[in-house]
């Protein structure tokens, strides 16, 4: 019996030796692959995405209710990939627009894509909130922007990015663009890049870089 013992303790310490070298092999395989990718990564030089809104549609921009906002947008964002060996997948975006730092629109969906290596893309996204509330100090600031015949919004875009380099695809980014663009909303003539194209609608020609963050 002792016999039989030291055999299966032999072979259970022979099958521990071989997993330890699997672990040991596979540890030092996937330190190689990570470090082959960071190497690629800083050779590649990855760059984010530049983004411009180029123009914006105005249907409604009113607070005929006391600190409650109605607004309804339409706004052209064009998103340009300077890299000419990474592809980026856009999971998500959301587009919205702000008021002195407020959220004034609910948030509209972007569906999912890919950019293509030195690819562009441009969305035309609606913008929208009906009886937004407002703060009263916001209400008050619009109303004196208007009366000055100049409203300075910012249409911001929070999203998620993956990065693709090769076959590999990265993990994902937190993505936030920012477009400021100033508006003649009030009584006053429209400006030179005012056009107007329905009942109570007018376009803004703005080709505004925008901020991005990634």
């Amino acid at each position: 019996m002792s016999v039989k013992a030291g055999e299966c303790h032999k072979h259970g310490h022979g099958k521990r030796k071989i997993l330890r070298r699997l672990c040991v092999g596979l540890l030092v395989f996937n330190f190689f692959l990570l470090l082959t990718v960071l190497l690629a990564w800083a050779v590649i030089q990855p760059r984010k995405p530049r983004f411009v809104l180029q123009d914006i549609t105005v249907y409604a921009f009113n607070t005929s209710v006391p600190n409650f906002l109605t607004s309804n947008f339409e706004v052209t964002i064009l998103s340009r990939n300077p890299n000419s060996k990474l592809g980026i997948y856009y999971d998500r975006l959301d587009v919205y627009i702000t008021y002195n730092n407020q959220e004034v629109t609910l948030r509209t969906i972007i569906p999912p894509s890919y950019q293509g290596h030195k690819d562009v893309v441009v969305w035309s996204p609606f913008v929208y909130g009906t009886m937004v509330p407002i703060a009263p100090y916001n209400s008050l600031a619009l109303g004196q922007d208007q009366a000055v015949g100049g409203v300075q919004i910012a249409v911001k875009i929070n999203g998620r990015v993956r990065w693709k380099v090769g076959t590999f695809i990265t993990g994902r980014y937190h993505l936030y663009v920012k477009c400021p663009a100033l508006l003649s909303l009030g009584d006053r003539p429209l400006p030179p890049n005012g056009i107007v194209v329905g009942e109570n609608a007018v376009k803004y020609q703005v080709a505004e870089s925008c901020s991005v963050t990634v």
